[in-house]
This record gives structure tokens, C-alpha cells and sequence, in this order.
């Protein structure tokens, strides 16, 4: 969750998903591929959610899988991240990716967990994006990626989940009705050990991520990260809200689409992850991005104590004042010994 750009070395699973989507694109005209790319993000960004898949065909699933998968991992990694330093001795024998499409989170997933042989299963309405997700993975290192199940299901309240380790639900909500939000987040806390839900990082994907925060609470989970504690969120309601960012390189179809010469962009998210294992939330989470002054840095934190506040740390911190220069927004605070 750190802002700083990620670095990954040629093995992991970006860097496969990085080859991999590279070749999506060839053949197709690169104007086609950006008018299909702004006509999704405006279906994505509309406020009504929709009764049938957004991605129609193979050549909408391309474009989007190109523009978007990279940034879903990423956010989904970042939130991934905090999870496993709230309980990092833990790992998922079986892993469901509601809504997954092309498999984004089941590849952050892998990267999460790279010695794991847990068993994915990817759920979807779109065939074109589950069969595009299984050829993407046929080619992937990682087992679990090229073993996955892909299944074709309406996401909603007829899902019929099993018991599993993991459930992932990232950028899926805005998509359905209230009915069915409520439906795949109760499903979801019935089924999964640990659940995690990832939004855009709006103030309309922060209520969802509430919305669903209270849910898995009254369903007996407690909330692992990013959250201190379990308790009520303390920002007022329509004040502000939570959000982190994480960092993902610019491919040339981000650039001709957004325009502007950056190698790299911020993707903005909400996110909850809660779990009914004995998991160690952290003391505090930097919620804001930290403001370095002459000899100081200042801190916004939600602690475990349930209140947002500011900390300033300076240089007669020693140690401590280098090691708030050097965190980043999303991080843990104070840091882990």
C-alpha cells in the first residue's frame, strides 16, 4: 500500500501477466482499442448498476483486460500486503474470486502466496472474460494460476457457495443491484475464512466497502486490515473518506488513452479484509499521504483506539523520525519491530 512504486523481479506474477497481456493486443487497430477502452470505463463509471456483463466480446475483453487488469492487481496486492503482516503465518488452501473476470485477483493472489498450491476458482457472467482469464493463466509460472477452475455464474444471490479459505470480491459491487450487493457479501462471509472486498477508491466505493464492513461483522468476522480495530469507522459520514493508492506502470494504451507522458499512475482504492482467524491487526494505519517538513514528519493515523488524529515525529525520534520519512500512505504505524 506503500505509494512508492513497487519494484518485481522477472519471476513473479506481474511480470508473467505483463508478457502475457502484451500480445493481447496485437492485430487489433489501436483506435479500436482505445474507443472500446473509453466506452467500458463509461459503463464501469455509469451510476446504474446492470442486469448482464459488461464485457461482450473478445475484442472488449482484450482492451479492458490491457487497460485495467494491471491496476486491479496492484490495488489487490497492496490490500493482500496488509492482510498477511496482520497474519503472516497464515496461508489459503482454496482461494474464490467472485466476479473475477480475467483473473486479476487470482493473480495477486498467486504473488501473495507464490509457493502455495491453493485451489482458485474464478466466478463470472461473462464467458468472453472467463475464457480469456483461462488462456492468460494457462501461461502463467505459478500452479495455482494454470489450475484454476473457471466458472460461468450469474453473481448474485444464486451463487451457491462452498466453504473455502479465501474469498476475493474486487471491483464487483458498483456493478450489481443493492440486492445482490448485499447478497455476495453475505454469501461471501458465510463461505470464506477471510474475505476481501476492493473498490475504487471513491467516496461512493468507500460507502460500499462500509456497507460491506458492517456486513461481515454481523456475520462474526473481525476486520484484519486496513482498519485498527473492528469498531465504527470514525470519519463522519459525507466528511471525507478512506482510501489508499498504489503504483502501476503505464502501458502505451494507458498513455494514449489518459494522455500525458508518466511511466506510472496511482491507483486509488478501498478496501476491507476480515477474517475469523486469530489475525493481529496493526496498532495504527497512515491514512493520508505523510507531509515531510524541515525536521518533521507529520502523520495521519486511524488507530486502534477507534479515533483519527495527527502525530508529528521528529528528528529527536531518531530512528523512529527515519523510519516515518521512509513510510508511505497505507502503511502500518508505528512500523513493525
Amino acid at each position: 500500500m506503500n505509494a512508492t512504486p513497487p519494484t518485481h523481479s522477472p519471476s513473479t506474477p506481474l511480470a508473467g501477466l505483463g508478457t502475457a497481456l502484451a500480445g493481447l493486443l496485437e492485430g487489433l487497430p489501436q483506435g479500436r482499442v482505445a474507443q472500446a477502452v473509453e466506452r467500458l470505463i463509461a459503463s464501469y463509471r455509469g451510476d446504474t448498476p446492470t442486469d448482464a456483463p459488461v464485457l461482450r466480446d473478445r475484442a472488449d475483453v482484450a482492451a479492458y483486460a490491457a487497460y485495467r487488469m494491471p491496476a486491479t492487481f496492484e490495488a489487490v496486492r497492496s490490500a493482500l500486503s496488509a492482510f498477511r503482516a496482520a497474519l503472516p503465518d497464515w496461508a489459503p488452501a482454496t482461494h474464490t474470486d467472485i466476479g473475477g473476470g480475467t483473473g486479476a485477483a487470482s493473480w495477486a493472489v498467486a504473488d501473495a502466496w507464490p509457493e502455495g498450491t491453493h485451489g482458485t476458482t474464478v466466478l463470472d457472467w461473462a464467458e468472453p472474460a472467463l475464457a480469456l482469464g483461462r488462456e492468460l493463466a494457462s501461461a502463467a509460472e505459478s500452479p495455482a494460476l494454470r489450475g484454476a477452475r473457471w466458472q460461468r455464474t450469474r453473481i448474485g444471490s444464486a451463487m451457491g457457495l462452498e466453504p473455502v479459505d479465501l474469498v476475493t470480491v474486487s471491483y464487483v459491487l458498483k456493478e450489481l443491484t443493492e440486492a445482490d450487493r448485499a447478497a455476495v457479501v453475505e454469501q461471501s462471509a458465510a463461505a470464506g475464512q477471510t474475505v476481501l472486498i476492493v473498490e475504487p477508491g471513491t467516496p461512493d466505493g468507500y460507502e460500499r466497502v462500509m456497507a460491506a464492513r458492517d456486513r461481515l461483522i454481523a456475520a462474526g468476522l473481525r476486520v484484519a486490515a486496513p482498519c485498527p480495530h473492528s469498531d465504527a469507522c470514525p470519519i463522519v459520514p459525507g466528511s471525507d473518506w478512506c482510501h489508499f493508492a498504489a503504483r502501476v506502470s503505464r502501458s502505451s494504451l494507458h498513455r494514449q488513452v489518459k494522455g500525458g507522458s508518466l511511466a506510472y499512475e496511482d491507483e486509488k482504492f478501498s478496501y476491507v479484509a476480515a477474517t475469523r482467524l486469530p489475525a493481529a491487526p496493526a496498532p495504527g494505519r497512515v491514512v493520508r499521504k505523510p507531509q515531510i517538513r524541515k525536521g518533521q514528519v507529520l502523520l495521519d493515523l486511524c488507530s486502534d483506539d477507534g479515533t483519527l488524529h495527527r502525530t508529528t515525529v521528529t528528528k529527536r525520534h531518531g530512528a523512529l523520525y527515519r523510519e516515518a520519512r521512509d513510510t508511505g500512505w497505507g502503511a502500518q504505524w508505528p512500523p513493525a519491530e
